[in-house]
Order: structure tokens, then C-alpha cells, then sequence
């Protein structure tokens, strides 16, 4: 009995010496060769999210080889696939739910470059409207076969942009990701272009009116912002809605030097029956007649 006591002792001491030097090496292996200094290398490196390009940069292995290693660790339950070849790393805190990604707008340049979020989700950001919208409002460089596309949970609503009209940008930091916004001027310039992109006409308004009594209003650069757009409707709903604030005069004589031909309606999404022949802007009876409510 001795003997197979003292034998079990001597196995069992093996064993537990054998796995911490399996541990040691895993955490001290400068090569990359065993499966946990391999993830744990790639996700060190990696940004908030992890790609092919990297895995076979940082591993030095082939991108077929770094592309089947990101699913088999998908699999296993260490990263979440958010887009074709792009995996984040799973929060402990949150395996087995959908929302894995604190903040979301790191997706953007992963799924969407060249890209910068605009829209109503760039007037919440600096500030122009307290409402809070459920998807977040992309421009893309990229083609665009469907304009909304859910990733990771979150929505994402999607508009083409070709690259002389991506401007008026500017780059911030959203965890370890740099991310593009359209600064305060480009956001309103885009929602004077697509009024649904701020959630209606009246909204765009609203954000309009609170831009106005910012400091760092400036027509100069908002005139010029929508001069290079090169859309006149932008300058009909701009000078229509300017000439209602007090403070919009700046706005409103800019925008009345560079009529185009042509009408155009306040919001293509409304029934527009009413022109207002100075703009030459459709607009609805209720807008015509300053009665909005």
C-alpha cells in the first residue's frame, strides 16, 4: 500500500509540474507556439478589432493559416465574428449575449473605410440634439448594396459618398480605434442635403437652431462645405430655414447668392404642395404658412 501511495504522490507531482511548466512557457513564449501565446499575442497587438492582416503579421504565418486560427478561436468562444475576416475579442462579462462591443463606432473603420459617422449620430455626438438614435449613420467611400446592415448587434445605417465628398472630417478616439465624425459644420451640411439623415426636416431644424447658438458657428466654413458638395438644394432648405432665426441673416445671403435652377422640396419624405418661389422650394402647407404644429 506503501508503494502505490507513494507512486500516486510521485505521478500526481509530475503532472502538476508538467502543466505549470506548460503554463510558464505559454505565458514566456517569445515564438508564438502554443495556442494561448498565439491569442494572447494577436489580441496585445490588435486594436479594438482583430482582422487577417494582422494575425498573419503578428504570427508570421500565411493568411490562410491566420484565417482559419480567428475561427477556430470564434468557435471556442474567445472572439466574436463581426464582418467578413473581422473578429473582436469577447468580454468574460458578457459570453453568451449578443452586445459584446462597449462602443460600437470602433466597428467603423474596420467594416466601412474610407468612412466617417455623420448624420443625426454626429449632431448627438457634438451636442446639437438630445435625442438618442437607435443605429449609427455611416458615410462610405465604399459601394453600397443595402443601406442598413446590423454588425455585432448594433444597426448601421449606410449612405455612398464618393471620395472628393469625404471632408470635412475630423478624427477622434473611441478606445484604442481612430475613428472619423464629420465636425459640427459637414454634420449640418448633411442634413441639409438629406433631411432623413437627421430625422426629418423638423429636427434638422432644431439642430440647426441650437448649431446657431454655438460659439463656433461659422458660416464661412458651412457656405463653403456645401459649395463643395455641390448640391443647390442644400442652399434652398438653407436659405429657407435661415431666414426664420434672428440669427440666421449670414446664412440666408449666402444662400441667396447661389441659387440654382430648378426646385427642390423642404423634405422629399413630406407631401411638399406649397412653392415658396424666392427659394424655389416645395414645402408643405403647414411649413408655407409657419404653422408646424
Amino acid at each position: 500500500m506503501l508503494a502505490i501511495a507513494q507512486n500516486y504522490i510521485s505521478t500526481s507531482i509530475f503532472l502538476a509540474t508538467r502543466e505549470l511548466s506548460h503554463y510558464t512557457y505559454s505565458m514566456n513564449d517569445p515564438n508564438h507556439t502554443t495556442p494561448r501565446s498565439r491569442l494572447t499575442a494577436v489580441i496585445r497587438t490588435a486594436g479594438d478589432v482583430i482582422d487577417i492582416a494582422h494575425v498573419a503579421t503578428t504570427l508570421a504565418i500565411p493568411r490562410t493559416v491566420a484565417a482559419k486560427l480567428l475561427s477556430r478561436w470564434a468557435a471556442q468562444g474567445w472572439l466574436r465574428r463581426v464582418g467578413p475576416g473581422l473578429y473582436v475579442p469577447v468580454q468574460l462579462a458578457l459570453q453568451g449575449s449578443e452586445q459584446v462591443l462597449e462602443d460600437p463606432w470602433v466597428l467603423v473603420p474596420a467594416l466601412f473605410d474610407p468612412a466617417y459617422v455623420g448624420g443625426r449620430t454626429a449632431a448627438e455626438h457634438w451636442g446639437l440634439t438630445e435625442q438618442v438614435f437607435r443605429d449609427i449613420q455611416v458615410y462610405t467611400g465604399r459601394p453600397v448594396r443595402r443601406r442598413t446592415a446590423r454588425h455585432h448587434g448594433t444597426m448601421f445605417t449606410v449612405r455612398h459618398l464618393g471620395p472628393e465628398h469625404i471632408f470635412g472630417t475630423k478624427v477622434i478616439w473611441r478606445s484604442q480605434t481612430r475613428v472619423m465624425v464629420s465636425d459640427i459644420h459637414r454634420t449640418l451640411v448633411d442634413l441639409l442635403n438629406d433631411p432623413a439623415a437627421g430625422g426629418g426636416i423638423q429636427h434638422v431644424v432644431d439642430c440647426f437652431t441650437q448649431y446657431l447658438s454655438r460659439a463656433d458657428n461659422d458660416p464661412r466654413v458651412l457656405v463653403e462645405y456645401a459649395d463643395r458638395l455641390g448640391n443647390g438644394a442644400v442652399f434652398k432648405r438653407l436659405g429657407f430655414i435661415a431666414e426664420r432665426h434672428p440669427r440666421g441673416t449670414p446664412f440666408c445671403e449666402a444662400a441667396s447668392e447661389r441659387l440654382t435652377e430648378g426646385y427642390a422640396k423642404l423634405d422629399p419624405t413630406l407631401d411638399c404642395a406649397r412653392l415658396v418661389t424666392r427659394w424655389r422650394l416645395w414645402v408643405p402647407d403647414n411649413w408655407a404658412t409657419g404653422d408646424r404644429t
